[in-house]
């Protein structure tokens, strides 16, 4: 199964859901967590909000996750043990009220955490590509050295 998630986030992410419907998925299943965007890639199992206990039990089942780039979906995925693929909102597109999605995103694919994907036209290479899980065993000491990093460059 390729899992796909937008978050709870109150804006619409259609520039990832609508380059979805292009990507290479075999027999994998499609599920699409939407969110409050009207778009609904076809032949996807297409779900608006998930209460977080479903979410987790659907990323420990799915093959792939690609999600936006929110902190607390990129480490849901990783706690699963999938590197997943990050389609960053962006604020010029009205996806959000910043580009932080961005910024992270950008870090934690440098520790080796995320597959970056900026633009969702390359979702379809990016996702016909290897991929390789990433256990907490491996990916913690990353993980915690990246947002100590991070969070004091952001806070101060």
């Amino acid at each position: 199964m390729i899992l796909v998630t937008v978050g709870s986030s109150s804006y619409p992410f259609d520039r990832l859901l609508s380059a979805v419907a292009a990507l290479p998925r075999g027999d994998d299943e499609l599920v699409v967590q939407h969110g409050p965007s009207l778009v609904r890639p076809a032949a996807a199992r297409c779900i608006d909000f998930l209460p977080f206990e479903e979410l987790s039990a659907l990323v420990r089942e799915a093959r792939l996750v690609v999600t936006h780039g929110g902190v607390g979906s990129i480490l849901l995925a990783l706690s699963g043990g999938k590197k997943p693929l990050v389609v960053p909102r962006r604020r010029a597109f009205g996806e959000t009220v910043d580009d932080h999605q961005l910024e992270s995103a950008r870090r934690f694919a440098a520790a080796g955490l995320v597959t970056l994907v900026e633009d969702p036209a390359d979702l379809p290479a990016a996702v016909a590509a290897p991929h390789e899980t990433l256990s907490m065993e491996q990916g913690e000491p990353r993980l915690v050295a990246e947002l100590r990093s991070y969070v004091t460059e952001v806070v101060g």
